[in-house]
């Protein structure tokens, strides 16, 4: 399960590192390389949801198998794509394979531990996810420097070859016990005709203009499409998101800290790569280990702080976490042309580490913890969703808040210093939001007191220990 979701990470984190390349080797602009980022975000999380409710109905293990294929034919078409509107169409389709992917792996995993032991085992799958996450930029910028940005699409697939190995071999099948009814197959193409309207306007705004009859539009229809998925859901006798899991107060805290949280994430490792790039001069090798203390904070703490949420409970971590991280993201601001990476760059990225890693096993153990264990899937994925969609909007509308912009050549005007700073502060801000969201909605479960062991001393003709119990529990006298 942590190979699976891995690949899905390694690749959304490679790719940020090899947007310059891919941007001088078309002649594009800001806009387009956001849409290379948000056509995947786009298709993943509108088809998460319909993933999640598949791998419930059909089995996980099938549904990994087939996400990992379809995400790996995907990924060679990337490599491969002559221009860019090849290029943003099969990061699309990469996206549907990844929806079909990554709900499966945390509800196998949610599925197989016992509740004791389930923060540890989510605690290690987010952490090496996270690895995978943070060593993405490394390997990405090793064969973007060394060979060519293409490169970076097909390391998925060795990767792959041994997922599917271990998952046939090794992976129990897992899905939903009840009878469900028929399959909501209009909501995820409402949803992601709705989030395709409103990101083309998100994107497209700045250079279009905001008043444009285009623009307008595109918005409009995306926002009534939204609504349409929303009643739809409501009516169908088996939703892809059952707008009843939202009853639970923890899982709407959850998922509102997972949406701040992630989202300021997504507009970090988007905006602050190209920074290093286009702006300090970074080589795309050196921009790729920039951010490794964060892989190392992340594999040696991973798994201890799973096991801390679970002895003290997630509000605290959930709380502290955001903050913590939110105050790495505004140490950011110190990356500006003639920094050093002691000076400009590590700080923040051992702050940005220590955060995330108190943040991401509360975070994903709570959503979880919030449903019936037989709705993981659909938990899960939703989960999932809520933080897609966060990098989404963020990626689509923090640069143009910061007055971040594309220069006539086509490549991005980031050396406008003061519109990175903003952005890192903007991102910031919504980072450390996500705790107070924590702190006001989380509430972490009481433990039940050990039960009083009374200490019964009896001859060996006695009573069993069963009747001892019994007698004990009767009134005095009898």
């Amino acid at each position: 399960m942590v190979l699976g979701s891995g690949i899905v990470f390694l690749d959304s984190t490679a790719v940020n590192v090899a947007l310059p390349a891919i941007g001088h080797d078309f002649k594009v602009g800001l806009s387009d390389l956001q849409w290379t980022i948000t056509a995947y975000t786009l298709t993943l999380s509108a088809f998460l949801l319909l993933g999640g409710a598949l791998g419930d109905r059909f089995g996980r293990r099938r549904l990994i198998l087939i996400g990992l294929i379809w995400f790996t034919v995907a990924s060679m078409i990337c490599g491969v794509a002559p221009s860019p509107g090849w290029l943003i169409a099969a990061r699309a389709a990469q996206g549907i394979g990844g929806a079909l992917l990554t709900p499966g792996t945390l509800a196998i995993i949610e599925a197989s531990f016992r509740p004791a032991e389930r923060g540890r085992a989510i605690g290690a799958w987010s952490g090496f996810g996270g690895i995978f996450g943070a060593l993405g930029p490394f390997l990405g910028g090793l064969l973007v420097q060394w060979v060519s940005w293409r490169l970076v699409f097909f390391i998925n697939a060795p990767i792959t070859a041994v997922t599917i190995w271990v998952v046939v071999r090794h992976v129990p099948e897992s899905r939903q016990s009840e009878t469900v009814g028929p399959l909501d197959v209009q909501g995820p193409l409402l949803a992601a005709l709705g989030f395709g309207g409103v990101t083309y306007a998100l994107i497209e705004g700045p250079g279009k203009g905001w008043g444009s009859t285009a623009i307008l539009g595109s918005l409009t229809i995306g926002l009534l499409l939204l609504a349409s998925f929303i009643v739809n859901e409501a009516r169908h006798p088996s939703p892809v998101l059952p707008l009843n899991l939202f009853r639970s107060r923890q899982f709407v805290g959850a998922n509102g800290a997972t949406f701040a949280i992630y989202a300021a994430l997504g507009a970090v490792t988007f905006l602050l790569i190209l920074q290093l790039q286009v702006v300090l001069h970074y080589s795309p090798l050196e921009a790729g280990v920039a951010l490794m203390p964060l892989t190392l904070i992340l594999l040696c703490f991973s798994s201890t702080s799973g096991r801390l949420a679970d002895r003290i409970g997630p509000r605290l971590p959930m709380t502290l976490g955001p903050i913590i991280a939110a105050c790495g993201m505004a140490l950011f601001v110190r990356v500006v042309p003639g920094a050093s990476y002691v000076t400009g760059v590590l700080p923040g990225a051992l702050v940005f580490g220590i955060g995330m890693v108190l943040t991401v096993p509360a975070l994903t153990t709570t959503a979880l913890g919030a449903v019936e264990p037989d709705r993981a899937g659909v938990a899960s994925a939703v989960n999932n969703d809520v933080a897609r969609i966060g990098g989404l909007i963020a990626v689509s509308v923090i640069p143009a808040l910061a007055g971040i912009t594309s220069q006539a050549s086509g490549t991005m005007a980031l050396g406008q210093t003061s519109g990175f700073r903003t952005a890192m502060l903007i991102c910031a801000a919504l980072c450390a939001s996500g705790g107070v969201v924590s702190f006001v909605a989380i509430r972490s479960p009481r433990s039940s007191p050990a039960p009083e062991i009374v200490p019964f001393s009896c001859p060996m003709t006695g009573p069993p220990q069963g009747e001892l119990a019994r007698i004990a529990d009767q009134p005095p006298g009898t």
